[in-house]
This record gives C-alpha cells, structure tokens and sequence, in this order.
C-alpha cells in the first residue's frame, strides 16, 4: 500500500478524530473509504458533455437564431 501525506485544517481533523472514535474505525480507513467513494461516483464517467447536459438542451424558450445571428448581439458588448 502506498503511504501519502497531506494537510488538513485542525476544525477538519478533531470531526474525522470524533467519528474514528465512535465507529472504531482509523482516521486512515475512513479517509480512504471517502477517497474511495468519491472516484467510484465523480471520475469514472466517460460521458460527454453533451450527453451530460443533454436534459437541459431545448428547455429554454427563445429564437431558433440565438447563437449565430449578430443581430440579436445589438446592445451587448462593443
């Protein structure tokens, strides 16, 4: 197993230094429990962007030519 160090506020350490002492479980193992939980739920999706966001594409009410006709930029920017 490999060993890595890092910093953490005192406010942040005497919680995780309470629930290690209430469940009897290390400091250690709870944080790689969380550690563990975050990448299986944050960063194994390969999803796209677009598929991603795809529940809000069309949700919007406007003109069809919002993105591309420089006639509705009148009044924005320079």
């Amino acid at each position: 197993m490999t060993t890595i160090s890092l910093k953490v506020p005192e406010a942040l350490d005497f919680r995780l230094t309470q629930i290690a002492e209430k469940s009897g479980a290390s400091k250690s193992e709870l944080i790689r429990g969380a550690l563990e939980r975050m990448v299986a739920t944050k960063h194994t999706s390969k999803d796209s962007c677009l598929s991603m966001a795809s529940d809000l594409i069309g949700c919007v009410d406007g003109p069809a030519d919002l993105s591309h006709n420089k006639k509705r930029m009148k009044g924005f920017g320079t």
